[in-house]
């Protein structure tokens, strides 16, 4: 007990200081996009044509979140003339149609649903689902868990059982495979509840977009009311999204 009592003693308080201090993220983190809408079209064209995702719309001169990989292919051709990522994080809306952006995205916290602040507001317990993911998004969710971020300060937990649970959080494709389990574990969360997509691909279907044995987006299944994009999302993005949505 000495030793832990030592040990504790000379690592000093190591949880982040976030929300209350800002925090930036290394230089190669791609978060919040930005477009220059005045880019030459040929330069437009090529990334258009070398995105794996088919995430640029080149006409409106903007990009899908929901599909997008941030995998800077587009940044690096255009060499940041058509599109940079900043390392800003907080990158998370309330409505899909938002994703497709220039840029500019709405403030989620005056864009959030008041009546969810009310319930959850000062406890909030979520079921993760892994409905065929790569453990890439279900792994920077778990680090939430560890005493740097110490997302339960915040009254936030993930739970065992859905029935303790108020909403669920869903990463992966949503395999044909996977349908069955996600249906039975919301319909045993209590309502009210709240719907969470984590990832491109529980947003719409990722790297796997056009296999018949996922679904293309989780709110085709059902309503969602939280889209955090990303593959994998930064834990600081999945924490943002969290605290701005019902805090």
């Amino acid at each position: 007990m000495l030793n832990v009592l030592k040990n504790r003693f000379e690592q000093g308080y190591r949880t982040t200081p976030y929300p209350k201090v800002n925090i930036e993220l290394h230089e190669r983190y791609r978060g919040r996009p930005q477009i220059n809408a005045d880019a030459p079209s040929d330069l437009i064209a090529q990334c258009v044509a070398a995105c794996p995702q088919n995430a640029i719309d080149g006409e409106r001169k903007r990009i899908d979140l929901g599909r997008c990989i941030f995998c800077g292919a587009c940044e690096t051709l255009s060499q940041k003339q058509f599109i940079s990522f900043t390392q800003d994080f907080g990158i998370s809306v309330a409505e899909k149609k938002d994703l497709l952006t220039d840029g500019s995205l709405p403030d989620l916290a005056h864009h959030a649903k008041t009546h969810f602040k009310k319930l959850f507001g000062r406890s909030l317990q979520l079921r993760q689902v892994s409905a065929a993911g790569c453990n890439s998004c279900e792994a920077d969710l778990n680090v939430l868990a560890t005493p740097f971020f110490d997302l339960a300060r915040f009254g936030i937990n993930f739970v065992a059982s859905p029935r303790h649970a108020d909403g669920i959080v869903v990463t992966g494709p949503v395999s044909r495979n996977m349908k069955t389990a996600l249906f039975e574990t919301l319909e045993a969360v209590p309502e009210p509840r709240v719907v969470i997509a984590v990832g491109s691909c529980a947003i719409s279907g990722g790297p796997f977009t056009g296999s018949p044995e996922i679904t293309e987006g989780l709110d085709q299944l059902v309503p969602v009311d939280l889209f955090i994009p990303g593959c994998p999302p930064h834990p600081l993005t999945n924490l943002h999204a969290l605290l701005s949505y019902f805090k």
